[in-house]
Parts: structure tokens; sequence; C-alpha cells
């Protein structure tokens, strides 16, 4: 089922991209991203641009963001998450605007004790309203190699895929007054730090230091997106089969197969956590 728009939608969305230049990241890190936290030893470039580690011990955390601010895109990255015993640790990586009623599209990596799988928790803030959550367990391992995490983020839908999987889908429905992030600029950001306070168990799993640095790395980079630039060009949908992308037949199926196998937490499931009752697009997801 397609969410409709109306005329005056689409109008504010093509001004809006009339100031948007098409920009595609490379992959090199010295050129699309910038070290925020952990300078030096705790986050490093290495091999010419093409890798990114992140490092987290006692004393730092540490974290990157894009040069640029994107409004709507195709984001994907390559990672690699902290081995072995991870709990208490996350790894975040989202894009997100900035001031008290931001923006945010969130890919979050749960850590966890030795033997027992990560938790990719995701969640979608729009004018500083969250509490969308769905929690996944991936169908691998993701410390043992690279695997890929997208965020397709247009006018119509946000999708989050792994390896090119859709493991979660959010529409625009404004017509049913569910607010969509559309008009704030967003910039990537990726974090790895210390939050044993909550991320194990509820908090009940500490980080266990002795098992210090922790690391995750990062490659590939791309963004093929729209970057806010005061008086740049628009963004031209015939370079841009994202702006219009949608899942297909096969694309519904395999995220069907995703969350009949692995997730483990819905908020549209929680009718305990909302006793007003459940958010307004719940009811429609449930239809699609």
């Amino acid at each position: 089922m397609a969410a409709s728009q109306s005329p005056s939608t689409w109008i504010v969305l093509l001004l809006l991209t009339s100031s948007l230049v098409v920009v595609f990241a490379d992959g090199n890190f010295y050129r699309s991203c910038d070290v925020v936290w952990g300078h030096g030893s705790h986050a490093l470039i290495q091999e010419g641009g093409d890798l990114l580690t992140l490092s987290l011990d006692k004393t730092s955390g540490s974290g990157f963001q894009s040069k640029d601010e994107y409004l709507f895109g195709k984001i994907e990255m390559q990672l690699k998450l902290v081995p072995g015993n991870s709990a208490g640790t996350v790894t975040a990586y989202y894009l997100s605007s900035k001031g008290e009623t931001w923006d945010e599209i969130d890919f979050e990596f749960l850590g966890n004790v030795s033997g027992q799988p990560y938790i990719l928790h995701t969640n979608v803030f729009c004018q500083g309203k969250g509490q969308r959550e769905q929690q996944f367990y991936l169908w691998f391992d993701p410390t043992a190699d690279f695997h890929t995490y997208s965020i397709l983020w247009n006018p119509q839908r946000i999708v989050f895929y792994v390896d090119d999987i859709p493991i979660r889908e959010f529409k625009n429905l404004e017509f049913l007054g569910v607010p969509f992030p559309k008009n704030q600029k967003m910039r990537l950001y990726s974090t790895l730090w210390n939050a044993d306070d909550w991320a194990t168990r509820g908090g009940l799993v500490k980080t266990d230091w002795s098992q210090a640095p922790f690391k995750a790395s990062y490659k590939k980079f791309r963004a093929d997106a729209c970057v806010w630039s005061s008086g740049s060009s628009y963004c031209s949908p015939n370079k841009n089969a994202w702006f219009w992308e949608e899942l297909n037949f096969a694309k519904k199926g395999q995220m069907k197969w995703v969350k009949d196998n692995y997730m483990i937490y819905d908020y549209c499931k929680d009718p305990k956590r909302f006793p007003q009752g459940l958010p307004t697009e719940c009811a429609f997801f449930n239809l699609l």
C-alpha cells in the first residue's frame, strides 16, 4: 500500500532539492570524514585513507563524522565490530541533525559476552522524538569480517539494509499525522563508547576493561546523496535512482525473512509500553 502525497508536499520537496548537489563519497576517509573524538591513538585513518579504526579503553572512546551534511541519500559503510567479550560497548552508526528538535536514523550495535550474539538496535527520531526501536540478531558473526550496513533515506521511506538485505522500512505517513524526517539536513556519525549502564542485559553485564582496547573497523564509506550547499545545483532524479527507490516483491520477501527469524523486539508489539495506545504508524504497518 503506497502513501499518497499532496501536490503541495511535492512542491516543497522540489524546492528543497533545488538547493542540493549530487555527491558520491569515494570511500577515502581523509577526503570524506573528520575525527571528532579520540584523536591520535583512539581514532586512526590508515592504508592511505581506505581504513578507519575506532578504539575504546578506560581513558576514552572515539568517533568521527562526515564532512558533508545530507538531505536525502543512500549511505553505506562496511563495518567489522569489536570481537570477543564486547559486553558494555556500543558501536553507533547513524545520521543526525542538530538542535533540540533533531532528526536521527540509527544503527547501534550492542556488545555482548563472548559466544553471545550482538544485538542490532535501530531507531528513527523525528523532531526530537524517538521511541521507534526495533532490534535484531544478525545471521552471521559481525566481528569475523566486514559487512555492509546501509541507510536509504528518501522522501517516501527510510530503509535499513544489512548486506543489501532490508531489515526495516519506515514509511512516510505524514498524511496520518506521523512525523517524518524530511526538512533537516543530517550528518553521518559513528562512535565507539562505553554504555555498560544499559547496553548488555539492561546494564547487568559490565565492561571488562581487562579486554581493552576494544576496536571497530570501517571501510568503503559511500554517500550516494544530496549535500546541502547554498547556491548549488539541484539533485537530478535521473542520476539518483535511490530518490524514488522502493522495495520490490523480492526485497519485501527478504525483509519478512529477517523479521520472522531474527527480530527480537518491535515497539509496535509492545502495548505495555504505550498505555494510551500504540503509535499511529503501527496500525498501518501491520496492514502491509
